[in-house]
């Protein structure tokens, strides 16, 4: 049996009503993205409109895709942020500078080496293990191979890309993360999330917690 709860992090909202949601139904942390390419994209109004209404015991990450430091103090200066996660090619003493616990995405790739990028990013809260892709920085409802995981690393394991109801559970027991990262997944559309999947989500990770 598992001794850790796998967490579960909702990432990519964009409506109040979504996160308290979300937080109703246990929750660990939501992602705000402040990457303006992005679908889910959220302005600084909209990300405090969003905080605001969220019960205690959630945790908000931001996440930025090599954003200037100046775009993210302002968001620090003015939304109450708990974390930071980095989807770009921020190198390890630019993640740093803030002086927030910081998570950095890696998106997966054949020759990805975690064990020298662990070392890198040494004081990372975690390491997010996305599926790669040319264009998108997260969020693509794609998987990768897991068995490109290495079984023990340092660092916490947070694991995205392609997760679902159908395989939340078959994701514990293949990477046994310390948290699953949900976006598409969980989804009617870009941006708007589903309260029935989201339940559905939390519900079978907390089981397949249990069970392991």
């Amino acid at each position: 049996m598992k001794t850790i709860r796998t967490r579960v992090k909702i990432c990519g909202f964009t409506r109040p009503q979504d996160a308290v949601f979300a937080a109703e139904a246990g929750v660990d942390a939501i992602g705000l993205v402040f990457y303006p390419q992005s679908p889910r994209y959220v302005s600084i109004a909209r990300a405090r409109e969003i905080v605001s209404v969220l019960p205690a015991f959630v945790s908000v990450v931001a996440l930025f895709v090599d954003e200037k430091p100046a775009q993210i103090e302002k968001v620090l200066d003015q939304v109450a942020i708990d974390c930071l996660q980095f989807h770009g090619q921020e190198p390890a003493d630019v993640c740093r500078i803030y002086k927030k616990p910081y998570i950095k995405a890696i998106r997966m790739q054949a020759q990805t080496d975690l064990d020298t990028l662990q070392q890198h990013y040494h004081d990372a809260s975690a390491l997010l293990l996305d599926a790669w892709h040319p264009v998108a920085q997260g969020g693509t409802g794609h998987s990768f191979d897991w068995r490109m995981i290495p079984e023990r690393l340092t660092l916490p394991v947070i694991l995205a890309g392609g997760l679902t109801i159908d395989n939340a559970r078959e994701a514990i027991r293949a990477v046994n993360p310390y948290a699953l990262d949900v976006s598409s997944g969980v989804e009617i559309e870009k941006g708007i999330k589903d309260a029935a999947k989201m339940a559905a989500f939390i519900r079978n990770t907390n089981q397949a917690s249990i069970e392991e």
